[in-house]
């Protein structure tokens, strides 16, 4: 499995509570410029609708040799879900008030797939703990080596 982009800020701005791996439906030369790692995920989401996932917002750099073929790089794309998966976030969007963001595109078996999470925005409070956790761990990692060496 080779990650293709990763969403930076998905992780810092939301609490994951469970990851689903999705396909995603492209044209010839969108997998071709995903191959060279021309894709951006930020500010991108995942919304139902009429019973199907459909990725919003995702960059995918039109491909240099593509001329014609290339199509608008911020289109809204398909993903590929079982009807009970689909079914089963659109209740916990729902009701629990979750979100569903991508958090990485990666190449499994020369198939282009993206990793969704369900996801809790975070407060700023929340930030600023998971912020001093990170600290006070680097730190402690620190002492622990200082100690050792």
């Amino acid at each position: 499995m080779k990650v293709v982009a990763r969403n930076r800020k998905a992780r810092h701005d939301y609490q994951i509570e469970e990851t689903y791996e999705a396909g995603i439906v492209l044209t010839g030369t969108e997998i071709k410029s995903i191959r060279q790692g021309r894709v951006n995920l930020q500010d991108s989401y995942v919304r139902i609708d009429r019973g199907e996932a459909l990725l919003i917002g995702m960059h995918i750099s039109p491909f240099e040799q593509g001329n014609r073929f290339n199509v608008d790089p911020t289109r809204t794309r398909k993903l590929l879900l079982h009807r009970k998966e689909i079914d089963k976030l659109y209740g916990q969007i729902k009701m629990k008030g979750l979100t569903l963001i991508p958090l990485d595109v990666h190449l499994r078996n020369g198939f282009a797939k993206v990793e969704i999470g369900l996801a809790r925005g975070k407060k700023l409070y929340d930030k600023r703990q998971t912020a001093a956790k990170r600290d006070a761990d680097r730190e402690l990692r620190r002492k622990v080596k200082e100690r050792y060496q």
